[in-house]
């Protein structure tokens, strides 16, 4: 079995151990796109309530006549379609991760990541959808690590330098050139490999904080733990 092969098992074995704790990336970001659907709906029904009402409240002063309910039909329209054309969902730059806050950073990347879907090879998309997985997973443990730690700084490069550089370091490489070897090395075999190291860092720093976690609460049990036995045996 070559690197890649063992690279996309791995990667699928991941997948499968972490269904029950969250969604593919694909999945998260058509719910998304369905809240963003929705929202549209709620916007248009709004601002053609406001354009009936400011339409009868004009009435009343002025009759508005074919050409007055023509200019209101027209306003309507109008704002139905900016509603339609605006985007369902905002798209986050490559620049824009490294001025996020640590706390939205992973979201952030998890939205950038889906927008990068098309432009990358099939293998590559198991991957992605690992590293969505695991960003979920270390967004909540981000709100109780402070931005000037070492470990939010070396998240913080990671999600906001390294991975944008792979990714877009292999976009940029013509199509046909990306399946050939040029010095022992080939673009897509690179993609998959550094997506592979990314997705294992991603891994360890959660286990890493967690265990920082499970040590705390340890030593804030066994705390607790001698001073009530201390207390039992006061009042005895």
């Amino acid at each position: 079995m070559s690197r890649s092969d063992r690279v996309l098992a791995d990667a699928e074995a991941v997948l499968r151990r972490h269904s029950a704790r969250g969604q593919s990336l694909s999945a998260r970001a058509r719910q998304r796109r369905n809240a963003g659907l929705i929202r549209k709906v709620k916007y248009a029904f709004w601002a053609v309530l406001a354009i009936l009402l400011a339409s009868a409240v004009a009435g009343f002063v002025l009759p508005l006549g074919t050409t007055g309910v023509m200019i209101a039909l027209g306003v309507m329209i109008a704002a139905l379609l900016l509603i339609a054309l605006a985007p369902t969902e905002s798209r986050v730059k490559t620049e824009a991760l490294a001025a996020t806050q640590l706390t939205a950073l992973p979201l952030k990347t998890e939205i950038w990541l889906e927008n990068q879907r098309k432009a990358l090879p099939a293998p590559a998309i198991t991957l992605v959808d690992s590293i969505g997985v695991k960003l979920e997973i270390l967004a909540p443990q981000l709100e109780r690590l402070g931005e000037q730690e070492p470990a939010a700084q070396e998240i913080r490069k990671l999600l906001a330098d390294h991975l944008p550089e792979l990714v877009t370091g292999y976009q940029s490489i013509p199509q046909p050139l990306r399946r050939e070897e040029r010095n022992g090395r080939v673009p897509e075999k690179q993609l998959i490999d550094g997506l592979s190291v990314i997705d294992a860092e991603i891994g360890r720093m959660s286990e890493t904080l967690a265990s920082g976690d499970l040590d705390k609460l340890a030593t804030q049990n066994r705390f607790l733990e001698l001073k009530y036995q201390e207390a039992k045996e006061l009042g005895q």
